[in-house]
């Protein structure tokens, strides 16, 4: 419980400064903080924890699973419109649809649950992390949702520019960056502020979450985006967490792939939403209610696994 409190005090004490900041500040300073910590703080970040992640075992494994709850999450959500529709004999427009799905399928596993990964199962088992969410979310995001997106949008976009935005990520280029500089040998001194700087980035993205959530101003949305945060965050990681035990993974590295699953939707949903014409009202709401749901589904999380 102490060391629950504790990563409670982590994450909300830094979500609330920045909420306090973002109906300060100009609009404009959370856009700039989400470039820098897109353009340099997150690669610091990986290229820093990798160094003393854990890389041994079936840690490809992430990534499979990671897109195996992308698809889960996108067919239940498919299941949930079918439904509603039958029911209520109404089906939602298809930009709703589009922003619904995507919401269900894709989680905020950067920015969250990079924070929450390291203060619960330690940088050893980052990596685990780290490839469920570079190999699988990002993938998934710009593969997939992008596909999605363009379905049910209102724009035509070219597959050029999906694979553009996967190509030019920062993350996955110091992902390999990070691999190679784990065998350089550097002196303890620079070791020691790489890893201070690392971890002020954390900091700073969930900063960045609280300046977001003070933008946000819309919640008619909210029964949708209920729906579509259940499957996310309670649905998907429930099935998913009950079966990667069959693959043979177990304890704490079955920890660190749930509590990647359970993450609340992500920002690249309402990036996708922006892009493509989707309901950025459902996307937005998604991303707010699903970030304050997972202060209650966390202590499930540990508990069940």
């Amino acid at each position: 419980m102490t060391n629950l409190l504790e990563l409670y005090v982590k994450l909300v004490f830094p979500v609330l400064v920045g909420y306090t900041l973002g109906r300060k500040l100009p609009a404009i300073v959370p856009t700039r903080v989400g470039q820098f910590l897109f353009w340099v703080g997150v690669p610091i970040s990986i290229v820093a924890f990798l160094r003393k992640a854990d890389l041994s075992g079936q840690i490809w494994m992430a990534a499979a699973i990671a897109h195996l709850a992308i698809l889960l999450g996108a067919v239940f959500a498919w299941v949930g419109i079918k439904a509603q529709a039958h029911l209520t004999n109404t089906v939602p427009h298809k930009s709703t649809q589009g922003s619904f799905i995507l919401a269900a399928m894709v989680g905020n596993t950067g920015y969250i649950g990079y924070p929450v990964t390291l203060s619960i199962v330690g940088t050893q088992y980052f990596a685990w992390a780290l490839f469920y969410d570079l190999l699988g979310t990002t993938l998934g995001a710009y593969g997939l949702g992008a596909a999605l997106a363009a379905r049910y949008g209102g724009g035509i976009h070219t597959h050029l520019q999906v694979v553009k935005a996967i190509i030019i990520n920062p993350t996955l280029w110091s992902f390999g960056f990070g691999l190679l500089f784990r065998q350089v040998k550097i002196p303890a001194p620079v070791e020691f502020w790489l890893e201070q700087i690392a971890w002020s980035g954390v900091a700073l993205s969930l900063v960045l979450i609280g300046m977001r959530l003070s933008k946000l101003t819309s919640w008619h949305s909210l029964p949708r985006a209920s729906v579509s945060i259940g499957i996310k965050m309670l649905l998907v990681p429930l099935i998913l967490g009950c079966v990667i035990p069959l693959f043979g993974l177990t304890g704490t590295t079955a920890r660190a792939i749930v509590l990647q699953m359970a993450m609340p939707p992500a920002f690249a949903t309402l990036v996708l939403a922006e892009t493509f014409n989707l309901d950025r009202d459902l996307a937005v709401t998604a991303l707010a209610v699903g970030s304050m749901v997972l202060l209650v589904t966390l202590p499930i999380w540990l508990w069940l696994f």
